[in-house]
């Protein structure tokens, strides 16, 4: 396998390295044959794992060269799925808040080793007047990138997961006092949501503009995008055109999926996440909105995980990528070597081995293409 990661967790599947190939003007799309044998690769993994939408598109150069999606946006209802359906895209939402914050830099409003929290950092004392718990005051924008804050992880202590009633600001303001760091800042990598949910109030006091609004704009817009939203968090809330969710063992609507706003809290189609994905990759077409120097800056692993990097997953085969997991929600989105970006969605989650099989499933999927080398 290739690629992951998670609302939840890291794994990551390794790769054979491969020659980088810069991609050419288009790809061709696949022909009927192939397209029946990319879809019986999905159906199966929808029967194996009681999947009831699934929806997967692929870029190169600049174009969508294949989407498809199979099953129901709402089983009670009959209502099928189509590749204009939005799904929760839960932690893919971070690639999403990392290039805006890569965004601010390039122009000069902040940077990497800028401290966020105290009198002369970005924050200030929006949070709370010092003293704080040892090392909060030495956090930098980089360990939040990195999870290398020294804290706050993505265990059953994660502070996102805990006083739904609270908004941002008493959710910080309540960390910062009840739970200490582990370590000191920029020595440990654990994955933290919470640190993810910093950074989105960190755009918002630079831009002085809500998180949303100010990546539809800077970010989203530039990359073609326009009705990408933040979730809401019951039925009733589900906007038009959105899945229903299925969870397997937890409830999709019994969490404040609005308030993760820029660590999980996006929804999508798969062609939106794609558009992005090709817009940030590195290739030459389409334009970058970000400079050659600022993604190899962004997507270089920290000392302290060389599979992670700034908001994105890495390996050694020069892949990027990201998932994320919520109850009623699997999903990944790559950028491959070779210049082929792709992501699929889901509208339930079983277990952590359909998290890893997504994955994979995707890889053996654009395989069936012979024409496409990835």
């Amino acid at each position: 396998m290739q690629t992951a990661g998670s609302a939840c967790f890291l794994p990551v599947f390794p790769h054979p390295i491969l020659a980088e190939v810069q991609p050419a003007d288009s790809a061709p799309q696949p022909t009927p044959a192939e397209r029946a044998a990319m879809a019986n690769l999905a159906d199966a993994f929808m029967q194996k794992y009681a999947v009831p939408a699934f929806s997967i598109a692929v870029g190169y150069g600049g174009a969508i060269i294949y989407q498809e999606a199979l099953g129901w946006a709402d089983q009670g209802n009959k209502e099928a799925v189509s590749p204009e359906n939005l799904f929760r895209i839960a932690s893919v939402t971070k690639t999403i808040t990392s290039v805006t914050i890569f965004s601010l830099i390039e122009q000069g409003h902040i940077s990497l080793t800028d401290k966020v929290f105290g009198p002369n950092a970005i924050t200030g004392t929006d949070y709370g007047q010092p003293p704080y718990n040892p090392g909060v005051d030495q956090i930098t924008i980089e360990h939040l990138l990195t999870h290398t804050s020294g804290g706050w992880s993505n265990s059953s202590n994660d502070p996102m997961f805990k006083n739904p009633q609270m908004n941002h600001a008493q959710l910080i303001a309540w960390t910062l006092r009840t739970q200490p760091l582990d370590h000191p800042p920029g020595q440990n990598y654990a994955y933290s949501n919470f640190g993810y949910c910093v950074l989105g109030r960190v755009i918002e006091k630079i831009t002085k503009r809500p998180y949303a609004d100010y990546v539809r704009t800077a970010v989203l817009k530039p990359c073609g995008i326009t009705d990408m939203t933040i979730a809401g968090n019951t039925l009733p809330q589900r906007q038009p055109r959105e899945v229903r969710y299925y969870g397997q063992g937890g409830n999709p609507y019994g969490m404040n999926v609005t308030r993760m706003d820029s660590h999980g809290g996006w929804i999508a189609r798969p062609t939106d996440l794609v558009q992005f994905f090709m817009h940030v990759d590195g290739f030459a077409a389409p334009p970058n909105i970000l400079k050659p120097l600022t993604i190899q800056t962004m997507t270089t692993a920290s000392a302290a995980n060389a599979r992670y990097a700034k908001g994105w997953e890495v390996n050694k085969a020069n892949n990027w990528w990201h998932n994320g997991l919520l109850p009623g929600t699997s999903t990944i989105a790559v950028r491959t070597h070779s210049g082929f970006c792709w992501a699929a969605f889901t509208n339930t989650r079983a277990n952590s081995a359909m998290d890893s099989d997504l994955d994979l499933l995707n890889w053996n999927m654009v395989r069936q293409v012979k024409s496409w080398q990835v």
